[in-house]
């Protein structure tokens, strides 16, 4: 059978737009509209594509479909740019980064392909989550912390990211008299949100119960970084952050060994100049701020 590519794009639509009735503000149709089209792709597939959440979810065959969506808008523009006929104007393109690389190189390395009218749509999680992202269709390419391909996509190498142990004077003259396991045990840190591990890891390898110490939770990656610098806790900051406070005696740097977070760029394996394109700005940018 043929796939219905005007539908499977509506697909697309809803749950980039998360509604119905945003997705039909979009597409310029009524709700009532991209419900029938939605109901007309499901029932031709024999499969439910969308679990009308709030916002919609896509199912396992829904992501298929929309990682579909997501290929031909690449390959349509790759073939316009080729044609010369480009009035419609740039395919939004989107990624996902971990905070702590869009806070520091990512954005950088980018800024060149935006100065050419390519647009970003961004996806900030944890480089351990990005992978699922690509996993859905929601995005194209992803930083990522995982070696292991998703599914239809390559992988390539980026470097690793330093994170220095690190805390204010004062902080450390408080807490820090000897910088055994019972005063890391005792001493508050800093956790970018509840699914970061870099402080547990880091607790574990300096033999710290990393169930004991308290914790704040700063979800921004410029924000956690000045709640270091103001005394809130210790925390593993990037080398990018912590180095120059550092040298002006903002910060200190503990005496326990820095952690290397490995990167690997993930995308479609698709020949698209587009996505080579993006793949190859965000290696060089890559291989000039990371550790290779």
């Amino acid at each position: 059978m043929e796939l219905p590519l005007d539908l499977t794009r509506t697909l697309a639509a809803v749950v980039e737009s998360g509604s119905l009735e945003a997705a039909a503000g979009r597409l310029s149709v009524t709700p009532s509209a991209v419900s029938q089209r939605l109901k007309t792709l499901e029932s031709q597939l024999g499969r439910v594509l969308l679990v009308r959440t709030k916002p919609v979810q896509p199912t396992a065959a829904g992501q298929a479909l929309i990682r579909l969506a997501r290929q031909l808008d690449a390959l349509e523009h790759d073939t316009l740019a080729e044609l010369g006929l480009t009035e419609s104007g740039p395919v939004e393109v989107p990624l996902a980064v971990n905070a702590d690389s869009l806070a520091t190189w990512f954005l950088p390395a980018l800024a060149p392909l935006a100065g050419q009218g390519i647009v970003f749509d961004l996806h900030r999680d944890d480089q351990d989550f990005t992978a699922g992202l690509l996993e859905s269709g929601t995005v194209s390419a992803a930083v990522t912390s995982s070696e292991h391909p998703v599914a239809g996509c390559s992988v390539r190498r980026l470097g690793a990211m330093r994170y220095l142990p690190v805390a204010t004077p004062g902080f450390t003259e408080q807490w820090f008299g000897t910088e055994d396991a019972a005063a890391y045990e005792r001493a508050p840190l800093l956790d970018f949100d509840r699914r970061d591990g870099l402080q547990t890891r880091y607790l574990t390898s300096v033999g710290a119960d990393p169930t004991r110490p308290p914790r704040h939770h700063v979800p921004a990656s410029n924000d956690f970084a000045r709640a270091c610098e103001l005394g809130f806790g210790w925390a593993l900051v990037p080398e990018h952050q912590s180095v120059p406070a550092i040298r002006d005696a903002r910060l200190v740097r503990l005496a326990g060994a820095p952690v290397d977070v490995p990167l690997f760029w993930q995308r479609w394996k698709l020949r698209s100049p587009l996505l080579e394109q993006i793949e190859d700005a965000v290696v060089d940018g890559a291989r000039h701020a990371l550790r290779q």
